[in-house]
């Protein structure tokens, strides 16, 4: 190893929610970039390695280049003019940085949402209207016999998930790893995923929620009729099997991804997952678990949970807070042309939001944080060039399970990090609030 070599032991990939921290990285301090990911995924060698130091502008207002101060100054004059400002994104930042967003929504009186309101946001509603039955990963791994995965395709998503977490790995109360385990696949259509599984189960598309609730009358020794094969394309006989297999086993886990809550019923959906899991637990232990698709989104939801009581779409415009998904969630809002100007963290809306909520974005004055160039940040009134969670900065971030990590920067950025420049201009806001 030259002089100019060096290796980061037990780094995190914050890539996707698997945040796995047993990564071994080769850094090239000269030219300022990993070369090695050992233990890394597809996904995770790909966000190591292709991550490159680019000769940007630390700071553009209107495409041209001023000072981080100067750029500081104008995104608080912006967003203290605004009468409704809001501020969105979180999911690819440290904790500590949503936190100083918290913070500056709230001094602003405005609106703060996190990308949890377009993916599993039923579920956080779900969360609070049934509750939810839960563990940790390390305890799927050591004590789940009975795996079931339901609108999700891991195999894609989070490689590492079947691997190190849930499926393979030979745990406390599971020496033999797979051979221990049954696996079982919902899901509308086969996936790369379906292989793993020694039951698939196909779901005719939008009625997940009428299965569920099947399984949840089954598991309560309730009468289900025959025809329910007709309106879900699952025969009853199959529901029947899965029951039995659910209540017999040891340590039962329902991981379910945005298949559910992105689809007919959405939260209710949800609910009816999580209700499911309550039920079990009068035979067995059973645990839910939503997987979760970027590096910090479950910190986003924890952070802004215990700053204001919500986990997204919160409102601060009475003083106080307020939650109200389809109210004070982004798209809604820009979809119907309330905000006035809009703080992009992380996150890139217009490449990805629908038209109507697109086209106000670029009627108002937007800040955009990130790393790279992004389709919001070539519209952005004022864009920041911010280093990379978990390569260049340290800080928390949380697994989908959960449980915080703290971060280890392979390298230092010249840039600074979300957290320094949203402290700067909460800081710079509360002084021209303050007169």
């Amino acid at each position: 190893m030259s002089e100019n070599t060096t290796i980061v032991e037990n780094a995190t990939c914050t890539f996707c929610g698997c945040v796995c921290d047993d990564m071994e990285l080769t850094v090239d301090l000269d030219e300022k970039r990993i070369t090695k990911a050992r233990n890394a995924c597809v996904l995770g060698r790909a966000w190591f390695l292709e991550h490159r130091h680019q000769e940007r502008p630390a700071a553009l207002i209107d495409g041209r280049e001023v000072s981080v101060e100067e750029a500081i100054e104008e995104a608080a004059q912006t967003l203290v003019k605004a009468r409704f400002p809001i501020i969105y994104g979180l999911s690819d930042t440290t904790c500590e940085a949503q936190r100083q967003a918290v913070a500056l929504a709230d001094f602003l009186d405005g609106n703060i949402d996190t990308t949890t309101s377009v993916c599993h946001g039923p579920s956080g509603i779900a969360f609070q209207g049934v509750g939810e039955s839960t563990a940790t990963l390390g305890e799927v791994k050591n004590r789940a016999d009975l795996l079931i995965y339901w609108g999700g395709n891991p195999a894609e998503a989070h490689p590492r998930h079947f691997t190190r977490y849930a499926v393979t790995p030979k745990g406390m109360f599971v020496p033999n790893g797979k051979k221990d385990r049954t696996v079982v696949l919902v899901d509308v259509r086969a996936t790369p995923s379906t292989p793993v599984a020694d039951i698939f189960i196909k779901v005719r598309p939008g009625r997940d929620f009428e299965v569920l609730w099947a399984l949840r009358a089954l598991v309560r020794g309730k009468p289900v009729d025959p025809g329910i094969e007709e309106v879900t394309g699952v025969p009853l006989a199959t529901l029947e099997d899965l029951v039995e297999r659910m209540k017999n086993c040891n340590f039962g886990v329902l991981f379910f991804g945005m298949g559910l809550t992105m689809t007919r019923g959405r939260h209710f959906n949800s609910g009816a997952l999580l209700s499911l899991a309550t039920d079990l637990n009068e035979f067995t232990h059973f645990v839910a678990k939503p997987v979760r698709g970027h590096g910090n989104v479950t910190g986003a939801d924890n952070v802004v949970s215990w700053q204001t009581g919500y986990p997204f779409g919160v409102n601060f415009n009475r003083g106080y807070p307020r939650f109200n998904p389809g109210e004070f969630t982004t798209v809604d809002v820009l979809a119907r042309g309330e905000a006035d100007a809009a703080c992009i963290i992380s996150s890139d809306p217009a490449s990805n939001f629908p038209r109507a909520a697109i086209e106000h974005l670029k009627r108002i004055p937007v800040i955009t944080f990130d790393p790279k160039p992004t389709v919001t940040s070539e519209l952005a009134h004022v864009a920041f060039t911010t280093a990379t969670y978990g390569i260049n900065v340290t800080g928390t971030a949380y697994r989908m399970d959960d449980v915080p990590i703290m971060l280890r920067p392979a390298f230092e950025s010249p840039y600074p990090s979300d957290e320094e420049l949203l402290r700067a201009i909460t800081d710079r806001v509360r002084e021209l609030r303050n007169g």
